[in-house]
């Protein structure tokens, strides 16, 4: 299939090198260069701008930032708009507003193209190793036609609905989620390291026992090595998807009294200097709370 691809960082050049494995012809698009060398070296095109990415493409994907990455390259100059034929799919894999994403199913709607949103959950070592969780919804079609591309970037495939912005409602839920994980184990260890005890046998009482799944081994080893290191996700883009996600909360009117503690986390961790290290690093703010001296302050 004629795939483009917009967004070759951590995690979209791991899954536009899986889609290249899966045999699928790619051009390709980044704002910094650089970054597009190795997915030539593997064969794919590179384009000097979105348009060309999306140009001639059945299928473009976006893998970006945020809203304000994706209104650039699907609205700006050389952008995807334009330039994708009339019948082939936009998919956004992006973590994006509500908002945004129904705008984007109009716009694409108005030039006789198809929109599906089709984030991930999974860190940049699942996408390298085709192991990202997929939600999509859109046309019942257009997910079918883009089922094989989706496959071959990740293990299990959702289908959250026919409206897109579905599955990004399903995706900012999925990472509050994460986030309230992360706190309830930044008290947890806290109370442990305070009391002390040894973090390491709590984490194994937890995972080997009630906890036994990815997000409490991975971020609670992160937690009770105190080391959150490799950045997998950037802090100030786990503040951003939790805006997004009382954004979303108010236009519904649910109220999410966790969203907005979490969102305290990530101010104070901002204004503390944490904003390179990964967002599990809002944990620090628990420990120094109780008065517990943390590598990053050592």
């Amino acid at each position: 299939m004629k795939v483009g691809f917009a967004g070759l960082g951590n995690m979209g050049s791991g899954i536009a090198k899986n889609l290249i494995k899966a045999g699928h012809a790619l051009t390709v698009y980044n704002r910094t260069k650089s970054r597009t060398e190795e997915l030539r070296q593997l064969g794919a095109k590179v384009g000097n701008s979105p348009g060309e990415a999306a140009s001639g493409a059945e299928v473009v994907f976006s893998m970006l930032a945020d809203d304000h990455a994706v209104e650039s390259v699907v609205f700006g100059a050389g952008n995807i708009l334009e330039s994708l034929p009339a019948g082939a799919v936009h998919a956004s894999m992006s973590t994006i507003s509500v908002a945004l994403s129904r705008r984007l199913a109009a716009a694409h709607s108005e030039k006789k193209q198809h929109y599906v949103a089709t984030p991930v959950f999974g860190r940049p070592d699942a996408a390298a190793a085709g192991k990202l969780f997929v939600v999509v919804a859109g046309g019942t079609d257009q997910i079918e036609r883009c089922r094989p591309l989706l496959e071959a970037v990740g293990q299990k495939t959702f289908v959250a609905g026919q409206e897109p912005q579905a599955a990004n409602v399903f995706k900012l839920a999925g990472n509050f989620m994460i986030t309230t994980v992360i706190e309830s184990l930044a008290e947890a260890f806290a109370l442990i390291r305070k009391s002390g005890s040894d973090p390491k046998t709590f984490l194994e009482v937890l995972t080997d026992s009630l906890f036994s799944c990815p997000v409490y081994k991975n971020y609670g080893a992160m937690i009770a090595a105190d080391n959150f290191e490799p950045v997998g996700f950037k802090l100030p883009l786990g503040f951003k998807d939790n805006k997004l996600v009382l954004a979303a909360a108010e236009e519904a009117s649910v109220p999410l009294p966790m969203a907005n503690l979490i969102h305290d986390r990530f101010v104070t961790a901002i204004a503390q200097g944490m904003s390179a290290q990964d967002w599990a690093a809002i944990a620090r703010i628990s420990s120094r709370d109780a008065g517990i001296l943390d590598r990053s302050a050592a």
